[in-house]
């Protein structure tokens, strides 16, 4: 499900397969020529008040969508790219400011424990604002995968190298951890280039998506 004027305009522009719409008049009009030349869409229009009672908004002037969700393979980044490794990130408001975050920085895929939050969660949906249509999620076994590639994998860890004096392959993994425990054991005999953010206050820690577009950003400025 699929709720919002943003994130429906970006989903009008996606891959994605829309089975049904659910629009205000006024919104509708705003995007018709597009909605029309898809085709087989099921389209209801609706009351801004049926829209909010059906969804999760408190206030939605625009619509609904559902949509078919897509299984993706594990592909490993492109050259010149980074992968996006998340360890157990639970809360769905993070894992959707996360793939906001990675959608910026140009990252295109998302490889996710079992445990991290369901990539199609409605809050993730909404958290992203959209982004979710341009990265491609994997959820599977990180130890497997980290077995399997040659390629660098860069951790966020506490006793790490400072990202601001850290040189940067072009091409890799980042491991980003749980919000309260980090990266778990078991992957952190994988890391290669262990990093961290220097604290210069006294914030007993940084939220794990705020720590993803720092480094990330870091990242970008040497690649």
């Amino acid at each position: 499900m699929v709720e919002g004027a943003k994130s429906i305009r970006e989903l009008l522009q996606s891959e994605y397969k829309i089975n049904l719409l659910v629009l205000t008049e006024e919104f509708y009009k705003s995007c018709h020529k597009q909605v029309d030349s898809m085709g087989d869409i099921e389209l209801v229009l609706a009351s801004q008040a049926e829209i909010e009672q059906a969804g999760t908004f408190e206030s939605n002037e625009a619509g609904i969508a559902l949509v078919e969700m897509q299984d993706f393979d594990f592909v490993e980044p492109e050259p010149g790219n980074y992968c996006l490794m998340l360890d157990d990130v639970r809360d769905p408001g993070n894992l959707g400011t996360i793939i906001r975050i990675a959608d910026w920085y140009g990252i295109k895929s998302v490889v996710c424990s079992e445990q991290t939050a369901e990539y199609y969660n409605p809050k993730v949906i909404a958290s992203s604002m959209g982004s979710f249509t341009r990265l491609k999620p994997y959820y599977g076994n990180l130890e497997k995968v980290l077995q399997k590639t040659g390629l660098p994998v860069l951790g966020a860890l506490l006793d790490g190298n400072s990202v601001h004096q850290s040189d940067f392959p072009s091409t890799g993994f980042l491991i980003m951890g749980n919000e309260s425990n980090g990266i778990s054991e078991g992957l952190r005999k994988y890391v290669t280039k262990p990093i961290t953010i220097p604290q210069f206050g006294q914030a007993e820690s940084l939220n794990v998506a705020v720590a993803t577009a720092v480094i990330l950003d870091n990242i970008k400025r040497v690649i």
